[in-house]
């Protein structure tokens, strides 16, 4: 059983319509439940603030801070986590620019926002992701790199230093500058950094396909078929140095038909995540919208479980209004389920008694007009 990483104590000031919020934790998992618009997912959304990136609602760190505040917003955790106890603090202050948070690490200012990888994995599903499969490719692209992040911590820097060489790259062939040297100075740098990021998303999907087809029987939900398409398809057995030296010719050929374009048309960038429901043999676009719900469920659960076995430690879910929509023999699998892959899990819905089958496994919560009753 991997290592249980878990919020002991969480506390917000002046975040979304939080003025003030204290919340005691006890290891179990925690269920928040109250009225649509009591300020649930804004706790989810807090938690998820402790891990790299803008947190699941991807929202400008402006736009964050609770209306009428005289300052920015705060957030303060303590866990037990992958080094051991931790407490972390991170938010914006009054008239500080909001492309940027500050990020304290047991009272320690952070160099990155990486560190935060060190002390624990955060993953989550809400509603808003239900539209995954029928939806943009970059969200599916960004969510496939969520779920890479929470392996390889790297994977991030890489990211976007890749989209900010392309930045380069794009505005030189804007300008005309065509200067052979410099483009070719860029396009191995962007060759470098966008095969490093292929192949670890190829890497990512092979260990999860892998733990798929161990587990198929013993999942109460349908599993997914994966499969990445858009930039080399079928090329990645071959040396990495090869396919550098391959993406890095490429670009140098595509310079005035990307020039034309107004973008680089060929990358890692373009890459979208093809998922299939693999019992029925089914494009997941194609699925009902239940199954579709159930294949995520599944999908997202599995790589908790992959991120558990290859760290040692079990990631923390937030997982919104997840029992919605499920019969009461789905829901008490699913919270099976969940309680053994061993971490905490938050979790978020109008109607307390959905998660009666939890049992003592879990710490209740009344949410209510900005405040948190326990």
């Amino acid at each position: 059983m991997p290592h249980k990483v878990s919020l002991s104590r969480l506390k917000l000031t002046d975040f979304r319509n939080y003025a003030a919020a204290s919340l005691s934790l006890d290891g179990r998992h925690a269920v928040l439940t109250g009225d649509n618009g009591a300020g649930k997912t804004n706790l989810m959304e807090a938690v998820s603030l402790l891990s790299p990136g803008r947190g699941l609602r991807r929202a400008a760190y402006g736009d964050i801070t609770r209306v009428g505040a005289a300052g920015g917003f705060s957030i303060f955790a303590a866990l037990d986590g992958m080094e051991g106890e931790v407490e972390i603090g991170t938010g914006i202050e009054a008239g500080e620019e909001t492309t940027a948070r500050r990020l304290r690490i047991n009272g320690t200012p952070a160099k990155t926002a990486d560190e935060l990888t060190d002390h624990l994995r955060l993953l989550w599903l809400t509603p808003a992701m239900d539209g995954l499969f029928t939806g943009a490719s970059s969200d599916r692209r960004r969510f496939l790199d969520r779920l890479v992040l929470s392996l390889d911590p790297a994977h991030g820097r890489r990211a976007s230093d890749f989209e900010r060489a392309m930045r380069s790259r794009n505005k030189l062939l804007d300008e005309g500058r065509f200067d052979p040297s410099w483009l070719a100075g860029i396009e191995e740098q962007m060759a470098s950094l966008g095969i490093a990021m292929a192949l670890a998303r190829q890497e990512m999907l092979g260990l999860l396909t892998r733990l798929t087809e161990e587990t198929l029987e013993s999942s109460p939900f349908p599993s997914a078929s994966l499969q990445l398409s858009g930039f080399m398809d079928g090329q990645f057995s071959r040396p990495s140095v090869d396919l550098e030296d391959d993406y890095a010719a490429m670009l140098a050929e595509s310079r005035y038909r990307d020039a034309g374009a107004g973008r680089t048309l060929e990358g890692p960038h373009r890459t979208d995540l093809i998922v299939h429901h693999r019992e029925k043999a089914m494009e997941a676009e194609r699925c009902s919208t239940g199954e579709q719900k159930a294949l995520l469920v599944g999908l997202v659960l599995a790589h908790a479980r992959l991120v558990g076995n290859l760290t040692g430690h079990a990631p923390i879910l937030l997982l919104d209004e997840i029992a919605a929509h499920l019969d009461e023999n789905r829901r008490a699998a699913l919270f099976d389920l969940i309680d053994g892959l061993g971490g905490q899990a938050f979790m978020t819905g109008t109607d307390r008694g959905m998660f009666s089958a939890l049992g003592d496994r879990a710490q209740f919560f009344t949410v209510a007009d900005g405040r948190v009753f326990g």
